[in-house]
Parts: C-alpha cells; structure tokens; sequence
C-alpha cells in the first residue's frame, strides 16, 4: 500500500512538473518582412518576437486599468477597424472627457519607422507608449500604480513569467510587450501589396493604375516607398489653427526651423483613417487633395517642394485626383483590419 502511495505521489509530481514546464514555453515567432517592404528600422535583437510576449502586449493594450479612471486604454482611441485610428474624432477623448490636441495617428507598421507623433517625441518603439499612457489629456496613468496592479493579478504573474526570462513585473519589461504587439501590426496584404508581389487577387484597373502613376510623379518623393512615408517632418501649408497653436516639432526641439513642421504620415489604410492632418481638419480625401492643388499657404518654413518659384502647392486635375484616390483604396488592407489577432477579444 505504501508502495503504491508512493508511486502515486511520484506520478503525480511528474505529472504537475510536465504541467509547469508547458506554462513556461514560449515559442519564438518567426517575423518575415514583406518582399516589397524597405529593412526594419527596429532592432528586435534584445527584444525578440515571441507568442507569450506578443500575448502580455496584447492584454496591456487593451487594459484600461493603464488609466487612472479604468476606462481609457490604449485600444480605445486605436480601434483596429480603422487601422487603429480614433476615427472621425478630430482629436481623441481620453479620461474625464478630457480632449487632446491632436488627431491620433494609426497604428501599423511601426517597426518600420524611426520616429514617431506627429512631432516624432519618441524615437524608439519601446519608448512611445509612456506618453500617452502618463499624458493628462490621455490615460493619465501613473506607472507605480499600474506596475502594483500587474504585480498583484494572477494573469499578469503568469504572462511575466511565460513572456520573459527573468519573469519580471515591470516598466522596461510591459514597454518590451507593448512593442512585440506593436511590432506585429503589420499591414501588408492590401490590393495593391498583391499587385507589387505579383500575388492573386492583386488585380488593378486601370483608373487605379493612372491614380499609381500620377502618385508617383506627384506624391512620392514624402510618401516613399511601400511604407508611404520617408519618415521626415515637413510644413505642408496648412494655415495656422489660432484654436490650438500647435507648434509642431518646435516643441520637441525647440529649433526655430522646427516650427510648424510635422511628420509625414504612411498613406496606408488611409480610406480608413479620417480625418486627416495633424489637426484632423480634412474629413474626406478629397478635401486634401483640394488643399495640395489651391489650399497651401506660405507660412513660416513652408516645404520647399511645395514652393516652385512662387507658385504654391502641387498642381492637380479634377480627374488626377479622382485618379490618386481612386489609388489610394488600394491600400486598404482588409486583412489586419479584421485579423483575429489583433483583436480585443
């Protein structure tokens, strides 16, 4: 009998010791770049992909106990369906009602970008999310307050565990997750990610290979290559909105030719993201495409490309903008938009 007690036993701590060790697996996620996409700008060498890294991501984004009313997470002013933007808010709502000053930008192909806002305030993906997460007007969280909710919830201790070697609850290690996650919002499988690949279902018409053409003589040289964005800051002629006196990169370096510049935005997803400009004043692409061909306005440290001896803007056609838009759809990407990963629940 004791015999058998003891084999039992021995089962039995084989069995929970099989158990622990299946918890403890992270499988490392083999991320592929896209053949028509530039070179990664993230390093993920000290940061690498992995299922259960990407998982905690994936719960810190959505947890609106980040925010000091338990409300406002990150997923709420990036809502996946629109490319995670906050659409049709011309600036985003965060805790107590409280309204931003600037219309919140997607989230996608982050990995790719070197910097980030609108003013590029943060220049590494691992150190973008503590603005909004400690900004007044946003999330208002408080980073020893959200640190001590993690350290005293089960599925946080959990996810710690199975997402990092060292297991550890803390800011350094919740950043890495948010930019695993991050890492993952890939948008690379539009109409015309098809087209470039060569790939089925990547079938342009003609109207949409006009609208290619006149985009690449007219729009390319910011909206570079298949990210559609150079990453660079620029004036584009907006007038001066006296409502919020937005300085634009100014206020990160205090350059005076800093000012009013902002960063070129990734045209991806872009049926999807209004409204448009820093400010969100532009509800429809054509409105922007009107400010590009009549609406752009010499202020201080206008965009040279945007001054051709005098002339302002960039010369357009009622039929070349129905032509580029018709263009722009193409880089909708259906696929992230309701790729079941991403999504909250």
């Amino acid at each position: 009998m004791k015999k058998l007690l003891f084999f039992a036993t021995l089962l039995l701590l084989v069995g929970c010791s099989s158990d622990n060790e299946s918890e403890y697996q992270n499988i490392p996620i083999n991320y592929q770049v896209p053949s028509n996409f530039p070179p990664l700008a993230y390093n993920m060498e000290n940061n690498p992909l992995t299922e259960k890294g990407f998982e905690l991501g994936k719960k810190i984004f959505y947890d609106g106990r980040l925010a000091s009313d338990g409300v406002v997470a990150c997923g709420f002013c990036h809502i996946q369906e629109d490319a995670f933007t906050h659409h049709g808010h011309t600036f985003s709502h965060g805790v107590g009602d409280g309204i931003g000053t600037r219309n919140a930008p997607p989230i996608q192909n982050m990995a790719y970008q070197t910097q980030f806002f609108w003013d590029g305030a943060a220049d590494h993906i691992e150190l973008l999310s503590m603005a909004p997460i400690s900004n007044e007007l946003e999330m208002n969280g408080n980073i020893i307050d959200i640190i001590t909710m993690m350290q005293n919830d089960s599925e946080y201790q959990k996810l710690y565990r199975q997402a990092f070697d060292n297991g550890e609850i803390n800011s350094e290690n919740m950043l890495k997750a948010l930019a695993q996650f991050m890492t993952m919002l890939t948008s690379s499988n539009s109409r015309f990610d098809k087209y470039k690949r060569n790939e089925t279902g990547g079938n342009l018409t003609q109207i949409e290979l006009d609208g290619y053409a006149i985009f690449n003589q007219k729009c390319a040289s910011c909206h570079a290559t298949d990210i559609f964005t150079d990453n660079t800051f620029r004036n584009n002629g907006l007038s001066i909105n006296p409502q919020i006196q937005d300085n634009g990169r100014y206020r990160v370096t205090e350059q005076e030719e800093d000012r009013y510049i902002f960063k070129v935005p990734s045209l991806r997803n872009i049926e999807k993201t209004a409204p448009y400009m820093h400010d969100g004043r532009f509800y429809t692409l054509e409105a922007v495409l009107n400010h590009y061909a009549s609406g752009v306005t010499n202020t201080q440290n206008l965009d040279p490309i945007l001054n051709n001896n005098g002339t302002l803007g960039i010369p357009l056609t009622n039929d070349e903008k129905t032509k580029i838009i018709a263009f722009l759809k193409t880089l909708t990407d259906n696929e992230f938009l309701t790729d079941a990963r991403f999504a909250e629940f």
